[in-house]
């Protein structure tokens, strides 16, 4: 029966990312928003950023063909690929590396060359904030890299993370509108919950979330401004007033939310739990724990969501592979089978080969079995070596689109 449980939990993530698809969704929103046209003389300059950047990209050029255009696209390494029109440029996720810096500069350029009868159109999706690097003057690229790893480490949620990284580029948080003399529309897939724009690959074309002040006084309360370089302390201490922003039209897309509704379509007794499973990875697993042992008969409870994860140990995995582990361990006897599983839509959990993980009531037995304490492996977050053993690693591949995490219970009838 379990097995059968999870074959199905797998179909359903596979709905989700299919709901997210980033060529369907921008099809869907030309026709309520269509495409600006340039002026006499313009063209269209088109600027592709993220990890579902290459499919809208193709997608678009399709409906700009016979149309004078220039078109960058910038997304990661799994999903780079060829595309006939235009340059594909990829770059390292989720730590910035040098290409990613190069590609900065490429769309700052195609931005800047710009004129006022042309017309920006900007694809954008999760994983831009990682793969435009464009360090303000005085700081590095390793000093960024140096800043991440200290969000990564220390659970900072991501609205806080790109507070802090808007005030340390030169293209977020607007820095594409300042960039650009033309008029700019940009259709985003959003992969964060809530759907802020200012945070989605955190906000090219929108406003800053907040200012250095306020970047500075969340890294002080929260502990960790002595561990941040020398050089980011300067700069987020500096009182430059944020350059005012020309106007842009912002279009959402495709959202979580909408993946999950289509999973909850797909099964006849679904339930959407909880649409906002954010916070601390481990309250987050105590709260499906919860959901679980109130369940009655068959059922299929929904959530979705960006948990974090406080790296205490030097073990590897994701927040989505802890997630499926904790919930694993905590999960008490339910008298029936069930599989949970925890998938980021974009195939790739952490600095992993894995999306996420699918585990049973077994998931436990088969790790001692394996000679491993699962309870060890979790204390130093080594979600991805406990889940090996068990053979409950989650592995789809990039999947071409991103938005954000998905997680399904499957609980079958009682025995």
């Amino acid at each position: 029966m379990a097995s059968g449980l999870r074959k199905r939990a797998e179909q359903l993530f596979g709905i989700a990312c299919q709901a997210a698809d980033p060529a369907r969704a921008l099809a869907a929103a030309l026709e309520t928003a269509p495409l600006p046209r340039p002026d006499s003389g313009g063209v269209y300059r088109v600027v592709c950023v993220g990890k579902a950047a290459l499919p809208m990209a193709a997608f678009l050029l399709d409906r700009l063909a016979g149309k004078p255009h220039q078109t960058l696209v910038v997304t990661n390494y799994e999903n780079a690929g060829e595309l006939p029109g235009a340059v594909v440029l990829a770059a390292g996720h989720p730590v910035p590396d040098t290409n990613g810096a190069a590609a900065a500069v490429a769309v700052e350029r195609l931005l800047e060359d710009a004129s006022p009868a042309d017309r920006v159109i900007a694809l954008i999706s999760g994983g831009g904030s990682a793969l435009l690097p464009a360090p303000v003057a005085g700081i590095t690229l390793e000093d960024k890299a140096a800043v991440n790893r200290v969000l990564l480490a220390n659970g900072f949620e991501i609205t806080e993370m790109n507070l802090i990284r808007q005030q340390l580029s030169r293209l977020k948080g607007g820095g594409m509108l300042l960039a650009s003399v033309a008029p700019v529309v940009a259709y985003i897939l959003s992969d964060v919950i809530g759907d802020d724009l200012r945070v989605i690959a955190s906000g090219p074309t929108v406003a800053p979330i907040g200012t250095r002040a306020e970047a500075r006084a969340l890294l002080q309360s929260r502990g960790v401004w002595a561990d941040l370089p020398a050089a980011v302390r300067a700069v987020l201490t500096g009182g430059a007033a944020a350059a005012p922003l020309p106007l842009a039209r912002n279009i959402l897309i495709g959202s979580n939310r909408k993946s999950l509704e289509a999973m909850a379509d797909a099964e006849p007794e679904a339930a959407i739990v909880d649409d906002h499973l954010t916070g601390d990875v481990a309250d987050a697993a105590a709260r499906i724990v919860q959901a679980a042992s109130a369940a009655q008969g068959p059922a299929c409870l929904i959530f979705g969501g960006e948990t974090t994860v406080t790296l205490r140990g030097k073990g590897l995995g994701g927040r989505n592979q802890e997630l499926a582990l904790r919930v694993a361990l905590a999960m008490p006897d339910l008298g029936r089978d069930w599989v949970f599983l925890s998938g980021g839509t974009d195939g790739r959990d952490g600095p992993t080969d894995a999306a996420g993980g699918v585990v049973d009531a077994g998931t436990a037995g088969r790790i001692r079995a394996a000679g491993a304490d699962p309870a060890a492996l979790l204390a130093d977050n080594d979600s991805h070596a406990a889940l090996k053993l068990a053979d409950d690693l989650l592995v789809v591949g990039a999947t071409g689109t991103n938005v954000a995490d998905v997680q399904v219970l499957l609980i079958g009838p009682g025995g």
